[in-house]
């Protein structure tokens, strides 16, 4: 038996697998349980586990938790301590190394980005038919470039991150600091008067970062997928109608930007990584 497990900003999402099939699902709040407390839950009751593998909203290397803006770390020697406790092999990534890794399966496409918008903002790059992962396993942190200088602060640390602009974290922070009531949502944040200027922004700064995608990466597909654009299908139509401005033009001539059709893409990119590595 196999452990599939997805750990983001808001939930812990666990899947439990054989040859067969999926035999048990979990789920739980990832500000109120650590991801290595979460687990040694579900191994204490189901001991035929014998691999894990974790896809994991921030920068991992080696088997270590090396940076989570938005994710409190309970263990950060995370597979040392896990194979070392329990007898399991561990694998983690990236969520979004995840994510490729499933969206290039399942679209045959061996040049592929994928790009999440929901609590941060992560991309996964397939370069060749190969995880572009960088020399210490953080390429493509595009939630982190330089944007525009603010007085908000980021998960990371840092107060020019286009994820300021561009997230879930980023409108609560502008919400917060303009001292709004609404909702959290771009649908809200457009039927208020200051509101419209963050919900612009925000269509403004993702535009920019995949444009920043497309001509660096130059991919064939470049997939969209996360809460904020599954909650929001409009935004397809309004990134296609910006991104020109953004985009070295030879490169958008050979992208197709679609919106992503798998559920759970890095949960099944979770599940992959006991054959990848």
């Amino acid at each position: 038996m196999n452990l599939a497990v997805d750990i983001g900003g808001t939930w812990i999402r666990a899947c439990m697998f054989d040859d067969f099939g999926v035999q048990k699902t979990f789920k739980t709040s990832s500000q109120e349980v650590g991801l290595a407390k979460f687990i040694e839950n579900i191994l204490e009751k189901e001991d035929d586990i014998k691999t894990i593998g974790i896809s994991y909203a921030g920068q991992v290397q080696n088997g270590m938790i090396i940076d989570s803006p938005n994710i409190k770390v309970d263990i950060a020697n995370i597979k040392e301590y896990f194979q070392t406790k329990f007898d399991v092999k561990l694998f983690i990534e990236n969520d979004l190394t995840c994510a490729a890794l499933a969206e290039a399966k399942h679209l045959k496409k061996d040049y592929i980005c994928v790009l999440h918008v929901g609590t941060g903002l992560g991309l996964g790059v397939v370069d060749n038919g190969r995880v572009l992962k960088g020399y210490s396993n953080l390429s493509a942190e595009i939630g982190h470039i330089p944007y525009k200088k603010t007085t908000l602060t980021c998960g990371c640390g840092r107060k020019n991150c286009i994820e300021l602009f561009a997230s879930g974290s980023g409108i609560k922070k502008w919400i917060k600091h303009l001292k709004l009531t609404c909702k959290p949502t771009l649908e809200a944040l457009k039927l208020e008067k200051d509101g419209i200027k963050i919900a612009n922004e925000f269509e403004a700064a993702l535009s920019s970062a995949i444009g920043t995608i497309i001509t660096l990466y130059n991919p064939q597909i470049l997939v969209l997928g996360g809460g904020i654009i599954d909650a929001n299908p409009s935004l397809l139509d309004i990134i296609k109608s910006k991104i020109k401005i953004y985009t070295l033009k030879p490169t958008l001539g050979n992208t197709e930007i679609i919106t992503s059709s798998l559920k759970d893409a890095p949960l099944i990119g979770a599940k992959l990584l006991k054959d990848e590595s």
